[in-house]
């Protein structure tokens, strides 16, 4: 998707005109700020041109008078500007905060393929340089790029009615200097761009390894992984150089054409003032607006990159907030509404990336209450019917319904309150045991999370910490063994108490011990309720209703534990016969 800067603009305008007052305050309070500080010079010329004269007392007086008057318009500037100020102070955080809020939301809604495909860490870095690359825009935009164009127009207006020729020769450089910054701040965008892009991997690759910092070090991939680093750091660093050095051209480019302008001003101003065109004040008049004109343009340059490198920090983000969620409520869909936990897969098709064939015409009916185990060798498309049926993906054909209610015309908000899923590796929130129990119902008490906890047998270890509930997890519950993550997972699953129930290996991080002990639990997870079950262990499938063998993205055999054993030639029986342990080989 290609992203222009109007695009971008067209972002921030969403979350600023919502501020519309204060933003009129600081644009009024910036527009009079610098016409009074522009009205200064007529009265410098007039104090230079008083002070030429003959010192008597009026004079002196009138000289007072100016200097008094020079100052009010200081002063008045000053506070004009201070206004503005203190207005932007309270413009700038509430719409970055609105920006970060509608990235944020626009990204937690797109699809699990999409998060799949993205690293977590580049996706954090996008979001932080979205808003900081707003704060840079409206700086430039309302500190520069608005007082810049005033100064333009008001310079040239009042330099052609007093001096045409001077005025031609200012606004002839003006407008060179703005013309050549402008293309050559556009044709350095796409390494900015790039940079951007760079510093983003380089992100990505450090949160990769701290992510996976154990698994580093069990293979011993320490050395491997800092020399992965070492050249997306080496690439982000020739980038950096290659656009300071850009930088610098421009910088220099400028620099003469400033001196340029300086030395064809002087020129003619000694052959005005030599005929006696130009009086001393004039000359400081002029001399004045030209520095207050080359203040501004040499900073053009500077708008102008920061423009085009906010673009470039901005871009990532707002490609992700103008790509369309993959999986997307229809218009007008209602909320699911479940009564008895009726589940219908009719001749479900699905592909990864329209090459790879998964689920292949699936038919299956699951009763009310009804609990089923789904088992087949790995790949087998075990794990897609459950994403299917959470709409974490779209189906590529075929319809799922629930209580006769096809779920893609359903709100996924809907859809998802009404299930739970305890994953075969849950990932917990930074926050405390209490929260992150808490998240499978918002809502609930202290003592109904108290009591979720100890029936998912949660209590046993959490008793243990010094603070108990409030303890923090780390990041991705990285402080809990990969069983109390998964008991934590029961208990959130027990508090949510959703009619429908999927568990994907959902015992499988447990120890024998461990998995007698939330055995009870799991029996009071799946009462009353329509249960779907991916498991190895023998001990969970046995308790099924019925067994779904798949294999290649189709059904293949149906029936109990005991029916299907007793078939020698079936899948479900060769993968009995490889079990070991307690363990199906799958």
């Amino acid at each position: 998707m290609k992203i222009r800067a109007r695009d971008i603009i067209g972002v921030y305008w969403q979350a600023a005109r919502r501020y519309w007052v204060l933003l009129f305050f600081i644009v009024t309070t910036i527009i009079a700020s610098n016409l009074l500080f522009l009205a200064i010079p007529f009265y410098y010329r007039d104090f230079f041109d008083t002070l030429t004269g003959v010192p008597t007392d009026g004079r002196i007086h009138t000289l007072v008078m100016l200097l008094v008057t020079i100052l009010i318009l200081h002063v008045l500037s000053e506070i004009s500007i201070d206004i503005a100020r203190f207005c932007n102070n309270y413009f700038q955080p509430l719409v970055m905060r609105d920006l970060k809020q509608n990235a944020l939301s626009h990204l937690m809604n797109h699809s699990h393929g999409f998060f799949a495909n993205q690293f977590g860490g580049a996706l954090t870095q996008r979001l932080r340089r979205f808003a900081r690359a707003f704060e840079s825009f409206a700086d430039r935009l309302c500190w520069d790029l608005v007082p810049l164009i005033i100064r333009i127009v008001v310079i040239f207006f009042v330099l052609w009615k007093l001096y045409p020729t001077i005025a031609l020769i200012i606004g002839t450089w003006a407008i060179v200097f703005i013309i050549f910054n402008y293309f050559y701040s556009r044709w350095k965008l796409k390494y900015d761009t790039a940079r951007a892009t760079e510093d983003s991997l380089v992100t990505a690759t450090m949160a990769d390894a701290v992510a996976n910092h154990t698994t580093i070090q069990l293979f011993t991939g320490i050395a491997h992984e800092l020399n992965i680093f070492k050249k997306v750091t080496e690439a982000l660093r020739r980038l950096m150089t290659f656009t300071w050095s850009l930088r610098t051209i421009l910088d220099a480019v400028q620099a003469f054409l400033s001196i340029g302008v300086e030395f064809a001003l002087f020129y003619y101003a000694l052959r005005f003032w030599r005929v006696g065109a130009l009086t001393i004040g004039g000359f400081v008049f002029i001399q004045s607006y030209l520095f207050q004109l080359m203040d501004r343009l040499w900073d053009f340059g500077r708008v102008m990159r920061d423009f085009y490198e906010s673009f470039a920090d901005a871009k990532e983000m707002v490609t992700v907030m103008k790509t369309p969620h993959e999986v997307r409520d229809v218009p007008a869909a209602k909320p699911l509404v479940v009564t008895r936990g009726e589940i219908k897969f009719r001749s479900v098709r699905f592909n990864y990336h329209q090459t790879r064939s998964v689920l292949a015409g699936v038919n299956l009916a699951i009763s009310s209450h009804e609990k089923v185990a789904l088992i087949g060798p790995s790949g087998a498309g075990k794990s897609t019917i459950i994403k299917l049926l959470f709409r974490f993906f779209d189906t590529d054909g075929g319809k799922i319904f629930i209580d006769d209610q096809n779920i893609g015309r359903v709100t996924q908000e809907s859809l998802r309150s009404q299930m739970s899923l305890v994953p075969q590796d849950p990932i917990l929130f930074h926050r405390s045991l209490m929260e992150n129990i808490r998240y499978g119902r918002r809502d609930a008490s202290d003592d109904e999370v108290f009591a979720a906890a100890k029936l998912a047998h949660c209590d046993d270890f959490i008793s243990d910490f010094p603070k108990k509930y409030e303890t923090l997890v780390g990041e991705r519950g990285i402080k809990l063994s990969g069983g109390e993550r998964q008991r934590v997972a029961i208990a959130r699953a027990i508090l949510k108490n959703a009619p429908i129930l999927v568990l994907d290996e959902a015992t499988s991080s447990l120890d024998s011990e461990s998995e007698l002990l939330i055995q009870d639990a799991l029996e009071v997870l799946m009462r009353n309720k329509t249960v779907i079950v991916i498991a190895h262990r023998l001990s969970t499938i046995r308790k099924m209703d019925r067994i779904v063998v798949i294999d290649d993205g189709k059904i293949v055999e149906e029936g109990t534990h005991d029916a299907l054993v007793r078939k020698p030639k079936s899948l479900y029986h060769k993968l009995w016969k490889l079990q070991a342990g307690g363990f199906l080989g799958l």
